[in-house]
């Protein structure tokens, strides 16, 4: 057995239907008094719904969480938290109203109560993201980790099919990296391959039926999994790609995620054999980037950069972006390699194998 190191986190869990009924419980744990309520506009039904379930310890909403978090959007929620004396917020909906949480805890130090309704898994990460001038800058900090994260599959059961999968598939890129992350370790690649296999057999049946309340659990239960993994490791190629393409073109957070996993795992399929064996066994394929781009192709979700909307001259841009301080990565992050991968991206091709024209641009 290699050394290692593992820093669990601080968070409490409550998973199981009909869970949203303990918030105001969960909140008392916590000692808040008066709790500002996020959401994105979409959510303001469900926000209202968590509000009254507060009663009294409801200081208001704020309802304009937007995606990759907008300075200006931080900002205001900052100002809106302290004009009502919130000490402490719910942070309901999807990664950019807990992404939104994570920016006033940032400077307030106040409590996160988040309660996730697609599974991203940023509910169990101290990983905060801020966009600002095209540029989306990452952090951790112990201070943006939800200190309770409520769990209700009920929450899911309108999510619209091609969210569920996108957001499913976001939750596995997670896991993935974890395997190869630099200080990965064997309590998070244990979770990571439980995540995998979960989420990969439980997204089909989301793409089906969206309600499929078994399947709902089993992909909650594999985000869950997938967030401790990206909360407790080191991140990669991957997220560098997501975090530049998503700050400087403002695409679709999950969408993109899943259009590029495929392409990011064949990228690094030479420097990690052994993750990348775990990865395509929990998939039940032979190959980790080719299983991954035919499982996406079952979800009936984009496979192209091209079909979110991100144009052909900007691929130049985004590679020179992504290898500008790059995150630690089993191969070596190449200009023109990186160029390759976002190209291939962006026609949505499935990944080859090492000996044809897709393989011969990675990296040796």
């Amino acid at each position: 057995m290699e050394p290692f190191v593992y820093q669990g986190q601080p968070s409490r869990v409550v998973f199981g239907a009909g869970n949203l009924a303990q918030l105001d419980a969960e909140m008392a744990r916590l000692g808040a008094q008066r709790v500002l309520v996020l959401c994105t506009p979409p959510q303001r039904a469900l926000a209202e719904r968590a509000a009254g379930l507060l009663g009294r310890r409801a200081a208001g909403i704020f309802d304009q969480a937007a995606m990759h978090v907008p300075i200006g959007c931080a900002n205001a929620a900052r100002e809106a938290a302290r004009a009502l004396g919130a000490d402490a917020f719910v942070a309901i909906g999807g990664g950019s109203t807990i992404g939104l949480g994570k920016a006033i805890a940032l400077t307030s130090s106040l409590p996160i109560l988040a309660i996730p309704t697609t599974y991203a898994g940023s509910e169990m990460t101290p990983i905060y993201g801020i966009t600002e001038n095209g540029v989306k800058t990452t952090g951790r900090d112990a201070r943006v980790l939800p200190r309770t994260v409520i769990y209700d599959p009920e929450l899911l059961a309108s999510l619209p099919a091609r969210m569920a999968c996108t957001s499913g598939v976001n939750a596995i890129a997670h896991a993935a990296e974890a395997l190869y992350a630099r200080d990965a370790n064997p309590v998070t690649s244990l979770m990571a391959e439980a995540s995998i296999r979960a989420l990969g057999r439980s997204l089909p049946r989301l793409a089906l039926d969206p309600a499929n309340g078994g399947a709902i659990a089993d992909a909650l239960y594999g985000a869950w999994l997938a967030g401790i993994c990206l909360g407790s490791v080191g991140m990669a190629l991957h997220h560098k790609l997501c975090h530049t393409l998503g700050g400087a073109f403002n695409l679709p957070h999950a969408e993109m995620h899943t259009i590029l996993l495929p392409h990011t795992l064949a990228y690094n399929r030479r420097g990690a054999p052994g993750a990348m064996r775990i990865i395509a066994d929990a998939l039940g394929a032979a190959d980790a980037a080719q299983g991954m781009h035919d499982l996406i192709v079952t979800l009936d979700v984009p496979l192209a950069l091209s079909d979110i909307g991100m144009p052909s001259d900007g691929l130049e841009h985004a590679a020179s972006l992504a290898v500008l301080n790059p995150y630690d990565n089993p191969c070596p992050i190449d200009h023109d390699a990186v160029l390759q991968l976002l190209k291939d991206a962006h026609t949505g091709c499935r990944p080859g194998m090492p000996d044809n024209r897709a393989g011969s641009a990675m990296p040796r």
